[in-house]
């Protein structure tokens, strides 16, 4: 439903589910845009959380007022969280690296480098039972500093992969609103991924199975649409873009 620097917040439907990854915005505005879907917060069953930070949990305070979510997250994420909640929510813990299942959804949680205390990323599987409910598949792979080995095996046959392309590095290092320490961090091996760095990992999957790859959390600063749409349809031997949508942050790229 979004994802910037300003808040991340995702729908994923199943025939038997409807869940959010992250709650990024406020509570209010989630509200808001499920209305947009003609859905209600009770029509969603679970919140993801991927960590802590404020523009993937903000709304979780607003949210608490529903008392049927429940909230998945790790130990250390829904301790973060929690310390700024006035009630305590249903949490339902995870190791990172587990696998589970929630309703009609096999969920794949995978261990990633960022500056939060436990963060992780998604891989959600269902259908599969007949031929009016196929085999579904979405990874969710945002806020890292580099790709761990081995994602890509776990990431290559999804139907629709998210990946963070956050900042053009170019920009990143000229911007003059953020201090040198933050751009380090930004940068760092724990920080967020870069364009180059998006591309370069998209384009060492052999074989990939993709349907879609959705380029998300695109800094509003040091980033460009511009930048992102000349450089994933010019440079990648396999990508084709369509459907660029200036206005939005999250920009799919269709293989």
């Amino acid at each position: 439903m979004g994802s910037s620097s300003s808040g991340n917040c995702a729908l994923v439907e199943t025939a038997q589910s409807r869940v959010l990854i992250d709650a990024g915005f406020t509570g209010k505005k989630i509200h808001a845009m499920l209305e947009q879907r003609g859905m209600s917060i009770s029509d969603i069953d679970a919140v993801f959380l991927t960590h802590e930070h404020t523009d993937h949990a903000q709304g979780v305070r607003g949210l608490s007022k529903a008392s049927h979510l429940r909230y998945f997250a790790t130990m250390a994420t829904a301790r973060a969280i929690q310390r700024g909640l006035s009630r305590t929510v249903n949490w339902q813990l995870f190791e990172s690296g587990q696998t589970f299942v929630f309703e009609d959804v096999t969920v794949q949680s995978i261990a990633i480098p960022h500056d939060a205390y436990d963060p992780v990323a998604y891989v959600f599987r269902w259908g599969g039972e007949d031929l009016f409910n196929p085999h579904r598949s979405v990874a969710w792979l945002t806020d890292l500093g580099y790709v761990p080995g081995g994602c890509a095996q776990l990431v290559k046959d999804v139907d629709d992969l998210v990946i963070e392309a956050n900042h053009d590095s170019d920009m990143l290092q000229n911007d003059v609103k953020r201090p040198y320490s933050l751009k380090q961090r930004i940068s760092g091996r724990h920080g967020h991924l870069s364009n180059a760095d998006c591309l370069t990992f998209l384009e060492s999957i052999v074989d990939p199975r993709w349907k879609a790859v959705h380029l998300a959390h695109l800094s509003r600063d040091c980033n460009d649409v511009d930048i992102v749409r000349k450089l994933f349809c010019s440079c990648s031997p396999f990508l084709r873009c369509e459907n660029y949508r200036s206005s939005q942050s999250l920009i799919p790229a269709v293989l």
